[in-house]
């Protein structure tokens, strides 16, 4: 699993965490009030990349799919344009991956 991860989540903690304080990152995703679904899931993969492997519990690795499935499924849903100031770019990039890296 962790090598599709990896693929997926092309960011590093830093940056994701640095992304993560942005009004940006803030201003998409499905929430109920509080916290979007993506933005803490932005929290939980920068914790996951902080981790060894060899401490990833099932849980973790449950995360790990669930980021790389979302992933993959944004990804085939990329709008014509530049993307650069895009709401999808900004969703993809809660989750770690940031497309213009690509």
């Amino acid at each position: 699993m962790s090598g599709e991860f990896d693929e997926a989540v092309n960011m590093t903690a830093t940056e994701l965490e640095r992304w993560l304080d942005t009004d940006e990152s803030k201003s998409v995703g499905q929430s109920d009030g509080g916290e979007s679904v993506g933005h803490e899931s932005g929290r939980r993969i920068v914790e996951l990349l902080r981790k060894k492997k060899a401490e990833l519990t099932d849980d973790d690795q449950a995360h790990m799919r669930k980021v790389v499935g979302y992933v993959h499924r944004h990804l085939a849903q990329r709008p014509d344009g530049d993307v650069e100031h895009m709401k999808w770019r900004y969703s993809l990039m809660n989750w770690g991956h940031d497309p213009l890296k690509d």
